[in-house]
C-alpha cells in the first residue's frame, strides 16, 4: 500500500472510532470521503488497475457486511465504513484488515460482557442466533435483542473495532 493510501486510512479510521464512540453513529460525509480517497488515491498511483482494486476491496467489504446489515447485527454506518476501508486496502489488505478487526472485536465483546455480567444473556442470543440462522430465518425476528436497533441490544460501537484491527494491519504488514 503506498504510504499515502496508509496514512489516509489511519486518519478514516481513527476519526470513524472517535465519532462512533463519541455520537453511536459514522457520518456519511466520512464514509463518503474516504470512498473517494480510496478511489482517487488508487487511481492516481495505479491508474485502471487501482480503480480496479479498489472496486474489488469496496465489493469484498460489501459481501461480507450488507448481510450482517439486512440481517439488523450492525449498522448502515459500519458496512459503510469497511466498504471505504476496502476501498482504500484492496481486496488483499482488506481480508487481514477483516480478520484483525473480528479478532479485536471479539476481544473487545469479551471485555464487555465481562463488565456487564451478562455471559447468560450472551449465550441465550448465541444459540438463538444459531437457530435461526441454520433455518435461514432472521434473529432479530426471534429475539428482538438481536436487533443492532433495539434498546435491549447490547451494542459496541463497531468503529473502534474497525479502527484497531485497520491500525494493527497497518502496523504489522505495512511499512507505516
Amino acid at each position: 500500500m503506498p504510504f499515502a493510501l496508509q496514512i489516509a486510512l489511519a486518519f478514516l479510521v481513527l476519526a470513524a472510532g472517535f465519532t462512533d464512540v463519541r455520537s453511536r453513529r459514522i457520518p456519511n460525509w466520512l464514509t463518503l470521503s474516504g470512498l473517494v480517497l480510496g478511489f482517487g488515491l488508487r487511481i492516481l498511483f495505479s491508474g485502471t488497475a487501482g480503480a480496479a482494486q479498489s472496486g474489488k476491496g469496496f465489493g469484498l467489504a460489501l459481501l461480507i457486511y450488507l448481510p450482517l446489515y439486512l440481517l439488523r447485527g450492525m449498522g448502515a454506518g459500519d458496512v459503510k465504513l469497511m466498504a471505504a476501508v476496502g476501498s482504500l486496502a484492496g481486496p488483499e489488505n482488506w481480508l487481514y484488515i477483516f480478520l484483525a478487526t473480528a479478532i479485536t472485536g471479539g476481544f473487545l465483546s469479551l471485555v464487555v460482557i465481562a463488565r456487564k455480567r451478562r455471559l447468560r444473556q450472551t449465550l441465550i442470543n448465541v444459540s438463538v442466533l444459531s437457530t435461526e440462522l441454520i433455518h435461514l430465518r432472521a434473529p432479530a425476528a426471534a429475539l428482538p435483542a438481536l436487533d443492532v436497533k433495539s434498546s435491549t441490544a447490547m451494542r459496541l460501537p463497531h468503529a473502534v473495532s474497525i479502527a484497531t484491527g485497520s491500525l494493527l494491519f497497518l502496523t504489522l504488514f505495512s511499512h507505516l
